[in-house]
């Protein structure tokens, strides 16, 4: 069966960290090859590298972001893909334009990597602990599948669940149960059972890692096995578990799983601040259980250059698209009766700074609703850069200070611009009529950085995101290499989610053990959040621990709703969301509308936009590439496309 790259494998063996593995490139597999001590630690080292072709990468993130309550397009977003996704205009998602084409095109050549290390590295007396990292490898990226996709095939072209060598034009897609349980749950238990506690070598998968999949796919089994809102799935299948298990039996095994795993947590564990979990200098840290690796020493084991990101590939470049065009910000050499402007704030290699490409931005509801406790929360300032302060001398401009908004003087490491917590009781005046911004941002009567409101966040101007910016230890005394892609690993989990996946199963009716309650385990990420090191925005030490109101403002009973928003304050911009939203079947509910201000310059005045989701569009179309690569006749490729993407539609 073709997949995009065809029956043999074309994976370059790359990985981030060099203490992982030392592989040359290699083309094609073949059988033969895994049948050797090489072969596996190669198929193995492409498993790894595979991961960011898909994570990082900014087209797959669209479609993992817009159109859920976290983004909508950016003003240089219209009319591209990133519109497209929104659901809000004109132009349909189709399977020639969907940005979820990059999981299916990327996935299916590591199956079949996966399917050649099991078939064939036993008789030569490799490890199962070795077998099963592509064991978690192989459900790993069938559980990506199934959630985006529906049911897909699990014979590649030589078998269910075998190593493919040859060119075949025909495929059949397997339901959503069968994928789950002839695939999805074998390997994963294998790999809890195989896999070691401790990592073999720093960012290879361990027995943590397989049990948060586990979990994981045994609570989104069970919400599809429910289906609340009775949405369709495809290819149809009844909503009946082929082991005879309810929807009741996975919510348990999900809680089940989840709290093994932070009962005996091995080396893994929550950091103590949310600052430090995000903190590029952090990276790698002991929550983070599985990321897509990069590095700055190295563009063979990086994936890509360290001086300039073309935006493809291996690029990890998703923090761009919601990066504002914040370096467009003017000042003025001399006072503003005969301004001699300059851009105080440069492109820089910094975590707050980065790359602007203004593809996608926040809507309203995410500062006003979302993050509405600026205060004891610390998520707020450990997910936003809020504050943009001057850096002109990094790009050798001399002067000592510039004049900025109410020609007020502004010295290197000030703020320029700010976008403020609350909407002020004095209204900003936007209107630049003196001090003019050229970003459109207003002032406030005594201060020298310009202002944005929560109110005025528009689809140009909103803050940028910290979490995921770029950090560089190469920079030396300038602005290092703002337009490389970045060189951190892109997070895909972290040990904090099995309290969030513990929690939604006992919220779906779980019995849960004494201490361990949704409440309960709610409350350690909540507490952990109050607990501030360090303000961020401020630029300033900050040790002050507001945990106790955090847990005093939680809810005495959690719903799915509560779940919801907790998940977005704890792992917003991080690619969650759409597979949030549709395994709850909430999608509709949380983002059938946002308010945002337009994409002009100094556009202030807050628009409410509907979308049109519907229920085919919780599921991906089969991209278009798939269906051309097929001897099918067209209505046997609309009988493979999932409904709402064909032809005939």
């Amino acid at each position: 069966m073709i997949f995009v790259r065809g029956a043999a494998l074309m994976m370059a063996l790359l990985v981030g960290c060099t203490d992982i593995l030392n592989e040359k490139p290699r083309a094609i597999y073949t059988p033969e090859y895994f049948k050797t001590e090489n072969g596996v630690y190669g198929g193995l080292t492409g498993m790894y590298a595979h991961l960011r072709y898909i994570f990082g990468n900014a087209y797959f993130y669209n479609s993992t972001l817009t159109g859920t309550d976290e983004a909508t397009w950016g003003a240089s977003g219209a009319g591209s893909g990133f519109q497209i996704f929104d659901l809000s205009g004109a132009s349909p998602i189709t399977p020639s334009n969907s940005d979820a084409s990059n999981l299916w095109s990327n996935a299916f050549p590591n199956i079949n990597t996966a399917n050649g290390v099991i078939e064939n590295a036993t008789p030569v007396g490799i490890s199962e602990a070795l077998i099963s990292e592509a064991r978690f490898f192989r459900a790993f990226d069938y559980f990506m599948l199934v959630q985006t996709f529906g049911g897909v095939p699990l014979d590649l072209g030589a078998g269910e669940l075998k190593f493919n060598t040859s060119v075949s034009r025909t495929s059949v897609r397997n339901t959503v149960p069968e994928v789950y349980t002839r695939a999805i749950f074998p390997d994963l238990r294998l790999a809890v059972d195989n896999l070691p506690v401790t990592a073999r070598v720093k960012g290879a998968v361990t027995k943590t890692t397989a049990r948060l999949f586990l979990a994981k796919a045994y609570l989104t089994y069970g919400w599809w096995l429910e289906n609340p809102n009775s949405i369709p799935t495809f290819p149809e299948a009844e909503r009946i578990d082929p082991d005879g298990h309810n929807a009741q039996w996975y919510f348990q095994q999900a809680y089940d799983v989840a709290t093994a795993a932070i009962n005996d947590p091995g080396p893994y564990g929550l950091m103590d601040t949310y600052y430090d979990v995000n903190l590029g200098e952090n990276d790698r840290n002991k929550e983070m259980l599985l990321y897509a690796d990069h590095t700055e020493t190295s563009e063979l084991y990086n994936g890509s250059s360290l001086t300039y990101g073309s935006g493809g590939d291996a690029d990890n470049f998703a923090v761009w698209m919601l990066t504002w065009a914040y370096p467009n910000i003017t000042a003025s050499k001399t006072d503003w009766s005969a301004p001699q402007t300059v851009n105080p704030v440069q492109r820089e290699a910094a975590q707050g700074l980065g790359r602007p490409w203004v593809r996608m931005a926040p809507p309203h509801g995410i500062f006003k609703n979302t993050f509405a406790d600026k205060t004891n929360d610390s998520r707020y300032d450990g997910t936003f850069a809020t504050v943009y302060r001057g850096n002109w001398p990094k790009a050798g401009v001399a002067n000592a200070f510039l004049y900025n908004a109410n020609n007020m003087q502004v010295t290197p490491g000030e703020p320029i611009l700010t976008f403020l917590d609350e909407d002020p009781a004095t209204a900003v005046d936007y209107s630049n009529a003196v001090y003019k911004s050229s970003v459109g941002a207003g002032v406030l009567p005594g201060r020298a950085d310009y202002v944005v409101a929560p109110s005025g966040v528009s689809r140009l101007i909103y803050p940028g995101l910290w979490k995921l910016g770029t950090y560089r230890t190469d920079n030396g005394t300038g602005l290092g290499q703002p337009n490389a892609a970045s060189t951190r690993p892109f997070n895909i989990t972290k040990f904090s989610e099995f309290y969030f996946i513990a929690a939604e199963a006992v919220v779906k009716g779980a019995a849960a053990t004494a201490g361990q309650s949704a409440y309960d385990l709610i409350n350690v990420i909540r507490a952990r959040a109050g607990k501030w090191r360090w303000d961020n925005n401020g630029n300033v030490a900050k040790v002050e621990d507001n945990s106790a109101a955090m847990v005093a403002a939680t809810p005495a009973i959690i719903d799915i709703d509560y779940i919801l928003a907790e998940r977005s304050r704890e792992y917003f911009g991080e690619g969650y969301r759409w597979y949030d939203l549709t395994r709850t079947q909430k999608w509709q509910d949380v983002a059938a509308s946002y308010t945002i201000c337009g994409p002009g310059v100094g556009d202030h005045t807050p628009t409410t936009v509907t979308r049109n989701i519907e229920k085919y569009h919780y599921l991906r179309p089969i991209p278009q590439s798939q269906l051309d690569n097929m001897n099918m006749t067209q209505d046997q490729k609309d009988a493979y496309q999932n409904p709402g993407y064909r032809t005939t539609d």
